[in-house]
């Protein structure tokens, strides 16, 4: 679970409310089942408006992508496609159907790509077809982020229109019960308080990490392609390891021992040997 988002969810909530409390506000004063009506309705009918329904059918699946906390362990693949390599090298590629039968922990994605070359595609078919698949998969996950965005984008309009609304009402009104001004125009305000608190603390954050999980994706699909077509054409499992831990970041460099560590303790023993 992504306790991380959860946390940060309900501590931004819990800020904006206290705050409200502090500067002696009454939660009461926040509640408007009319004000919920026109923006949340409003907001979800105009979304539903503006995608295909196989678009909005996946949502709820959505739900579940933001709030699972999956490990991105790309050391992890590495060593995987290494190992898989060394197998590929000593016992032929055949030997490799034994993957996918026997490890049930496979990464799906690279379960796919052996199954290619054990049915004996080419390497540019190969690679082909797995791009292919990461376009589609890429184009799924911009349609649905996409969803949250355009949400994002109609609550605070939503708000404004039931602001709107209010005014007019206060104004109607205003003849009749010139002391209950005040308090008329506070309830029509709540509207756009909604409208923006929902786009920015609700709709909009699940855009942004719904890109950032795709964009984790992507790189470590992009990763398991570029290591599968070097496997299949038969290079060695340390260049193919040195090769693909160009898709790790600086951490993951450090942990692996490479990258702009080793140069840091390079340039570090160099300078101590001149200081000698």
């Amino acid at each position: 679970m992504n306790i991380g988002y959860i946390i940060a969810f309900v501590f931004s909530w819990i800020s904006i409310i206290a705050a409200f409390l502090i500067e002696g506000g009454s939660i009461v004063s926040l509640l408007s089942p009319t004000g919920f009506m026109i923006v949340i309705l409003g907001t979800l009918g105009a979304t539903v408006m503006s995608f295909p329904l196989s678009d909005i059918k996946h949502v709820p699946k959505l739900f579940k992508v933001l709030i699972k906390n999956d490990k991105n362990d790309l050391l992890s693949l590495i060593e995987q496609i290494k190992a898989m390599s060394k197998t590929a090298r000593t016992k032929g590629i055949l030997s490799l159907e034994k993957e996918i039968v026997d490890q049930t922990d496979i990464d799906p994605f690279t379960k796919r790509g052996l199954e290619f070359i054990l049915d004996g595609l080419d390497p540019v078919k190969t690679r082909e077809a797995l791009e292919s698949d990461l376009e589609m998969m890429s184009h799924r996950h911009k349609s649905g982020a996409a969803v949250f965005e355009a949400a994002g984008g109609y609550a605070p309009t939503m708000g404004i229109i039931g602001t709107v609304m209010g005014l007019i009402n206060v104004l109607g009104q205003m003849s009749s019960n010139p002391d209950g001004l005040g308090e008329s125009i506070a309830v029509a305000f709540i509207c756009t308080l909604y409208g923006i608190a929902t786009a920015n603390l609700i709709w909009l954050p699940i855009a942004s990490t719904l890109k950032m999980k795709s964009k984790e994706e992507i790189v470590r699909n992009s990763m398991i392609i570029e290591g599968l077509i070097l496997l299949q054409e038969g290079a060695n499992p340390n260049f193919i390891e040195d090769k693909l831990k160009g898709y790790l970041s600086k951490e993951d460099l450090a942990k692996a021992g490479g990258g702009d560590s080793k140069d840091a303790k390079k340039s570090s023993g160099k300078s101590k040997k001149k200081d000698k």
